[in-house]
């Protein structure tokens, strides 16, 4: 197990007499930081990203197409309050029992 402390560039971890501590420099750490993002950046942008996002299947839902398990069912027991005066279209739907707690 090692316990990596960004602030002061070190790594701890136990070794077979005592704790092994590991340290670097900032402009190592920038360094490698910098390869790291620009070796993401090229992976990105290569030519293999759009394929697969046309393979992909979405993961979320598209809540803006009605579906019958998503479908808003009115209740009986509902009251409608008009929110604009100026456009009746605007209204909303108030339930009118509450739950017991």
């Amino acid at each position: 197990m090692a316990i990596p402390n960004y602030t002061y560039l070190k790594l701890k971890m136990l070794g077979p007499n005592d704790v092994i501590t590991m340290s670097s420099v900032f402009s190592h750490a920038f360094t490698c930081d910098r390869e790291h993002y620009e070796l993401t950046t090229a992976v990105v942008n290569s030519s293999k990203l759009p394929r697969l996002g046309e393979l992909s299947v979405p993961v979320a839902l598209d809540y803006n197409q009605p579906t019958s398990s998503l479908a808003f069912r009115l209740l009986e027991e509902t009251k409608t309050v008009g929110i604009d005066p100026t456009n009746p279209t605007k209204i909303v739907r108030i339930g009118t029992q509450l739950p017991a707690k």
